[in-house]
């Protein structure tokens, strides 16, 4: 390998034969598909089928670090993983912060590949100079702060863990993988946990220090010079208020999910669960990830009632809304204490809020009975129960099993006009980010592809407010109209799949890490001269890859939709819009190069290189 930037080797590990391996990382493929989501999109892609089982030992579960990880660069310090989803059954992908991925790096690898299913619980420990597959059977039924201190005084203090807990080994649908215990970074969407948990896999411990060696250092401190005070400077809202610091401003426009997102405003309870309410009732400190400055985490301390004394990470913005107002409650420390629980069991937030609002309605609607939840009144701002229904969906007990298997499959279940009512795209519950409130955020909903996803494109913040100046499309000034929408989705798109592969937060946006100083950073770590085409043009490669595994297991236009509540009911409140999803649809399909099916055409196949990916 001559490209520098990338240490040139994958790992793989095949729990079955408990046989480890590595393989050489060639330059072809990484000028292809970069690193991080890019490269685990191709393995993926290459070794499963459309027959592949998610719980199943064929299942991969890939973790990969781009080229830009282990180095100076802003916000760098991520690993993404991809997997088939249990949860949905299509392409499945999630990223996450803290250190995890700064130290795999440096343990010598680019990508970890594991399948199989081990017979008794293990863990692996990966270093730099060895990997071993270690009993977990002590660690079996362990929450996950637990486990995690646990292997650090067996691994040692400087090493980092990626860790399941009850809900992962339980195989809940969306289950997570949480990294460094209480302030650590969540691989949260999709279900990793429940993989993990299929394959016998407790955790994936880390302790490298293998340096990256870049190729224009002189480059890459230019860069970072330049980019330093903007970095500093501008994400103020977000290093004080952290994610939640924006409950209220979503709330204000209708962006906000409020009782499993059929009301239009709840200004008096948004108010209370808000980032400055808890900045001013519970915070403790603010911490960061690696190579990060922005410093959006924090701890908090819930002061009175029966969760004083106890520290804990604070919930996201996502949390807010989903454990919060999407379920009525405006308690804040009852969503302190449900996001710890999540994080202590390994469950999705977003998954378990929206499940449990779901329910929620279910339960007013008569669909469900205290008698099914064991005597428990599922009652809309019932904060005992949500934590009651949290604890019970981690150890799948009762009626709560069939919430473990996520909204669409539990309303199949319950049966009824229970799918009237069920909030999900692909399978994938939604994050706090409603498409009636933003068009962009709409047609991203609908067309990520993951299921529901605002990560995918991004554009919630850069519709009637935020511009990116080099992305090379105009600015969004209106947010009810179609004009320009298909074409932002599409270029916002392609931007964060390279945001993956490097793999950088896209938090660094609002910091000026925009298009230049990312190609920038890439080409200093790398020695390439990427320019903003060919930057442009990988993106669309590594997009097009994901929808082509998923075309192979059936998705098509049919699925390129949104939830029945949000295509047929106005909320009021601050938004009183239907999004005209199937117009922004055939102008992004058109700019895809994708035919009326929402199928890649073999001459845009072939334009990005992907001839022998062709599954029809």
């Amino acid at each position: 390998m001559k490209s520098k930037g990338f240490m040139g080797k994958i790992l793989r590990v095949d729990l079955d034969t408990r046989r480890v391996s590595t393989e050489e990382l060639s330059d072809t493929v990484v000028e292809k598909y970069i690193g991080g989501n890019g490269l685990g999109t191709k393995i993926l892609y290459e070794e499963t089928t459309n027959m592949t089982e998610p719980l199943g030992p064929d299942n991969l579960l890939i973790i990969a670090v781009g080229p830009v990880t282990g180095t100076r660069a802003f916000n760098s310090d991520r690993f993404d993983a991809v997997t088939m989803s249990p949860l949905t059954g299509i392409y499945a992908e999630s990223n996450a912060g803290g250190y995890w991925g700064g130290v795999f790096k440096k343990c010598g690898y680019d990508a970890l590949v594991i399948c199989g299913k081990s017979a008794e619980p293990v863990y692996l420990s990966i270093t730099d100079k060895r990997v071993e597959i270690k009993n977990a059977k002590s660690l079996w039924g362990k929450e996950t702060f637990e486990a995690t201190e646990i292997l650090r005084e067996m691994e040692g203090k400087t090493c980092r863990a990626a860790v399941i807990g009850p809900a992962g080994e339980a195989l809940v649908r969306f289950a997570s993988v949480i990294t460094d215990g209480m302030h650590g970074r969540t691989l949260g969407r999709c279900g990793f946990g429940a993989v993990m948990g299929s394959k016998n896999l407790k955790a994936v411990v880390v302790n490298g220090n293998r340096p990256t060696e870049i190729a224009d250092e002189e480059k890459m401190a230019s860069t970072l010079k330049k980019l330093g005070p903007l970095m500093r400077d501008q994400p103020t809202a977000l290093r004080i208020g952290g994610t939640s610091g924006g409950v209220e401003g979503s709330e204000s426009i209708g962006n906000l999910p409020i009782k499993n997102w059929n009301q239009g405003s709840w200004p008096e309870g948004a108010k209370k669960i808000t980032g400055m309410t808890m900045v001013e009732e519970a915070l403790v400190k603010r911490y960061h990830c690696g190579q990060c400055v922005i410093n959006c985490g924090r701890v908090v301390r819930a002061e009175g009632g029966p969760y004083e004394g106890q520290e804990m990470a604070g919930p996201e913005y996502e949390t807010m809304g989903l454990l919060g107002s999407n379920c009525m409650i405006d308690h804040l420390r009852t969503v302190l204490k449900a996001n710890e629980l999540c994080n202590r069991y390994g469950l999705d937030t977003i998954s378990t809020g929206s499940v449990i609002g779901f329910a929620m309605e279910a339960f007013e609607r008569g669909l469900i009975s205290s008698q099914d939840l064991d005597g428990i009144e599922l009652t809309w701002g019932n904060g005992p129960a949500l934590l009651k229904v949290i604890d019970r969906i981690a150890r799948r007990e009762g009626f709560c099993r069939v919430l473990g298997e996520g909204v669409r499959k539990a309303a199949e279940q319950i049966g009824g006009n229970a799918c009237e009512f069920a909030v999900e795209v692909k399978g994938l519950e939604p994050p706090a980010h409603d498409g009636r409130a933003r068009f962009t955020v709409a047609l991203g909903l609908a067309t990520a592809n993951r299921g529901a996803c605002h990560l995918g494109a991004f554009t919630h913040d850069f519709e009637e407010g935020l511009v990116i100046e080099d992305l090379g499309t105009p600015g969004l000034p209106k947010r009810f109209t179609t004009e320009g929408k298909a074409e932002n989705v599409f270029m916002m798109q392609n931007l964060m799949c390279m945001f993956d592969s490097l793999s950088c937060c896209k938090f660094g946006l609002y910091g000026g890490l925009t298009v230049n100083p990312l190609i920038d950073f890439l080409n200093a770590a790398t020695g390439w001269d990427l320019d903003h085409t060919a930057f442009f043009e990988t993106g669309e490669r590594i997009f097009n890859l994901k929808r082509l595994f998923n075309v192979r297991v059936g998705v098509s236009r049919k699925d390129d939709t949104l939830p029945l509540r949000m295509l047929t009911h106005r909320r009021g409140g601050g938004t009183n819009e239907l999004p005209p999803l199937n117009i922004m649809l055939s102008e992004y399909y058109q700019c895809r190069g994708w035919n009326e099916f929402g199928i890649p055409t073999r001459e845009r196949i072939r334009k990005l290189g992907l001839d022998n990916y062709i599954p029809y």
